[in-house]
């Protein structure tokens, strides 16, 4: 009875706990230049050739939102942007992330709903990134030891993939505020064992 009643707990966090960190971020014009955000959401593009100008402010750019193209490949106009600190991906046909070792600013990168099959080992390197969504990413299997020991984390998300179990030491996850686990095939002890380990994170299953 406790398990189930440890689910039905989790169930019923609201969701605007987990909410705000995908929310787009303030108009640009109230605190950076317009240049400062690209949007290039559902635009259907395979690359960025034909919108390559944009990039040509470099590190001015923070944030860079390329939801629901037909992304197959990383664009390489994005890893010299050592000013960005949000960049989002979902709903593309990525295989694979480079190494984003130049983009010492980022802090939040959204993947979901792409073709990765691996935890991203590009991402091991960056120190602020505080948020990862992958979600959606069907053939991740697990979550790697790299990630499960590196600190300053906020918010990361694991949904709809195929991870059914987390490392045994997530003590470096102490900052994690919110984790969202849903729709995966987790037991009953591994939900309850990643609850007590991190009591003070909001966790959907």
């Amino acid at each position: 009875m406790k398990n189930f009643a440890l689910v039905a707990f989790m169930l019923t966090i609201p969701a605007s706990i987990l909410a705000g960190w995908f929310n787009e971020p303030i108009p640009a014009y109230k605190q950076v230049p317009k240049e400062a955000r690209i949007y290039l959401q559902d635009r259907n593009l395979k690359d960025l050739k034909q919108v390559q100008e944009l990039f040509k402010v470099g590190d001015i750019i923070d944030y860079v939102n390329l939801d629901r193209n037909e992304l197959e490949v990383f664009p390489e106009e994005l890893l010299s942007l050592k000013g960005l600190k949000w960049l989002r991906l979902n709903g593309n046909k990525l295989t694979q992330i480079p190494s984003l070792d130049n983009l010492v600013n980022l802090r939040r990168i959204y993947l979901r709903d792409n073709n990765l099959t691996a935890v991203p080992e590009g991402l091991k390197n960056l120190p602020r990134l505080t948020d990862i969504d992958l979600s959606g990413n069907s053939q991740i299997k697990e979550v790697p030891e790299w990630l499960a020991k590196k600190e300053g984390l906020e918010h990361l998300s694991f949904s709809r993939t195929s991870i059914i179990r987390l490392p045994e030491d997530l003590s470096a996850w102490k900052s994690l505020k919110s984790l969202q686990l849903g729709e995966l095939q987790m037991s009953l002890n591994e939900m309850a064992r990643i609850r007590a380990a991190l009591s003070e994170t909001a966790i959907v299953f």
